[in-house]
């Protein structure tokens, strides 16, 4: 019997798990199918239900579902139990399991590759659903500085309940301040293609800055290209987005899917 799987949130449409999954069950000849399932938040319990009748085999969730998600779960586990943050939900003994793959997917592709990660100093724009991962995963690179800013405080005073050592930046003095960070990571939708973008350009940044998007699509934020025009460090959401993907295949699967060329160039052809 063909498993079914499939991306939860919204908006969803711009997903491009589908691609990335169906390409490796396809790969290595597993009888699945990977599709985009839009679902409003009374939607949820529904599709729980589904994985724990073997309707589906397994989800990943997205904004704004990876908070919302986890009062549905039996446990959550890893790094989802420490950022508390969901974005991979697989059954389990009969147990519904939320997992998080975003914390790994931002190591993997980028934070191995920073020298002396422990002397940065760094900057987490947003405090919605991938910021918990973000926090934890700077934080198990042995970044010791990390600094929020968000349109709606309240958010990043919520954060701070759980990762007390975070500093808060005035989200009106954040074009201010870009210029004392080593690393900033936009965990915002600010970007995203047909979305709106940062009303101020990050001219101030240092010269040796690295700038991180979680979005990939596009490819190139308004930001991304500013900064690259400058000279600066920058890497979209790509490579994360493909790591965290791996890692969700592997727990749902038990393999590990290979990142060749291919699949690099099919994302890529998607996002022209």
């Amino acid at each position: 019997m063909k498993k079914k799987f499939g991306i939860i949130g919204k908006p969803i449409k711009h997903s491009l798990s589908p691609v990335l999954h169906n390409y490796w069950f396809n790969k290595y000849g597993i009888d699945a199918r990977y599709s985009i399932i839009d679902a409003d938040e009374k939607d949820l319990k529904n599709i729980i239900k589904k994985i724990k009748d073997h309707e589906l085999s397994g989800i990943n969730v997205t904004l704004p579902y990876k908070q919302k998600i986890i009062h549905l779960t039996d446990k959550i586990v890893n790094d989802a139990h420490l950022a508390g943050s969901v974005n991979t939900i697989l059954l389990d003994d009969d147990k519904i399991v939320g997992e998080n793959t975003d914390v790994f997917g931002l190591q993997a592709a980028y934070l191995k590759e920073i020298d002396n990660c422990s002397t940065k100093d760094a900057l987490v724009i947003g405090a919605g659903g991938v910021a918990p991962s973000v926090i934890l995963s700077l934080q198990k690179s042995g970044i010791k500085k990390i600094s929020i800013s968000n349109r709606t405080k309240e958010k990043c005073i919520f954060l701070k309940k759980k990762f007390n050592f975070l500093s808060i930046i005035p989200w009106e003095k954040l074009d201010k301040e870009i210029k004392n960070f080593d690393i900033i990571i936009n965990a915002t939708s600010l970007g995203l293609k047909d979305g709106e973008d940062f009303n101020f350009n990050f001219s101030s940044t240092k010269n040796n800055v690295i700038y991180i998007d979680t979005i990939y699509n596009p490819l190139e934020t308004k930001t991304y290209k500013f900064l690259k025009e400058e000279g600066k460090k920058v890497f979209n959401g790509l490579d994360m987005f493909i790591y965290q993907g791996q890692k969700s295949f592997y727990l749902w699967n038990k393999i590990n899917p290979e990142i060749d060329n291919n699949v690099i160039e099919l994302l890529n052809s998607k996002l022209k």
